[in-house]
């Protein structure tokens, strides 16, 4: 990811619906929701989701796909990867303590069930 596609994303995710919307995508999991469900979750109309699904899909952070008259909306899982990669390239900078706060973050999520791992 470069600087550009970084600012997009953080862009379209500085509106706090589109953010409900990612975070609730990602909870979802790859199976993803229909928009009238998402919409339902975030507590806007469906003309409102609609746009800011646009608005995500333009900055690469939600797919979609057609499943009989539904739309589904997924969680770009790669983008969103790509994302916290940019921003924790160079954290380090020789200081790994720096860092390890957001790597045990990530490391105490069980990516297979979503749940928290719990030692």
């Amino acid at each position: 990811m470069d600087e550009t596609q970084a600012l997009a994303a953080f862009l379209a995710l500085g509106q706090e619906h589109r953010l409900r919307l990612v975070r609730a995508l990602v909870t979802a999991g790859p199976a993803g929701r229909a928009s009238g469900v998402l919409a339902d979750a975030v507590g806007v109309s469906p003309a409102t989701v609609s746009h800011h699904l646009k608005e995500l899909s333009h900055a690469g952070l939600v797919t979609s796909r057609r499943e009989g008259r539904s739309i589904i909306y997924s969680a770009a899982y790669p983008a969103l990867s790509d994302l916290v990669q940019f921003l924790m390239r160079d954290c380090c900078q020789g200081h790994p303590e720096v860092c390890a706060p957001a790597v045990a973050a990530l490391a105490a999520c069980d990516c297979t069930t979503g749940a928290a791992v719990h030692a």
